[in-house]
């Protein structure tokens, strides 16, 4: 019990250092490709970042709803990506919290703070001023917006991710091998304890 929740710790501050540095990461980006873009080009790159926090929050919900059995025999006839997928299956919990909650809250967090930024300047492009009522009116309507595409964008996804959980996982277990044998990064450790629908 004790190791438990030792390991939930470690995983909990690892995980907020992760956190800060990708908040940190996607905000300097953001803000990057907004400055000096119209309004029409921003309003792409708000609904880009949207559908990232969709697509990860897809990944987080599939990892908890696909079965590792299904990969098992991949893995033995060793079909590249299936011995990866199974330890996404393994590690359910620590996918789920990353794509979901990390990923996906960030670029919640991000969409609406490229949102205000495309609002300000369809303002000035329409002659009115900061704080102004045009202004006001835009920040609703975009926030509002942006609101529904989020909420029901992950509502789709889902559903995608329970009904072809394990179609997408072994998908990500193929991106997982390739980054671990083309690009050598070690995304999992060799020795995973947690075991899942074994």
């Amino acid at each position: 019990m004790r190791s438990v929740w030792k390991d939930s710790i470690r995983w909990s501050g690892l995980i907020a250092v992760i956190t800060l540095v990708l908040a940190a990461i996607f905000s300097m980006v953001s803000t990057a490709f907004l400055s000096g873009v119209g309004w029409a080009v921003g309003m792409l790159i708000v609904f880009v970042i949207i559908m990232t926090g969709v697509f990860f929050d897809m990944i987080g919900v599939a990892a908890t709803a696909a079965s590792e059995k299904p990969f098992h025999a991949m893995a033995a006839k060793k079909i590249p990506g299936a011995y990866q997928a199974m330890l996404v299956t393994r590690n359910a919990d620590k996918v789920a919290n990353f794509c979901a909650d990390v990923v996906g809250d960030i670029s919640g967090v991000v969409s609406g703070t490229a949102a205000s930024a495309v609002v300000l300047q369809l303002t000035f492009a329409a002659g009115s001023g900061d704080g102004s009522t045009l202004q006001f009116v835009l920040n609703v309507i975009f926030t509002a917006v942006v609101a529904a595409l989020t909420v029901s964008g992950k509502a789709l996804g889902k559903t995608f991710a329970i009904t072809k959980s394990t179609e997408i996982i072994y998908q990500v277990g193929k991106i997982i091998y390739l980054s671990e044998n083309k690009l050598k990064i070690k995304i999992f450790k060799k020795k995973v304890r947690n075991m899942k629908n074994t």
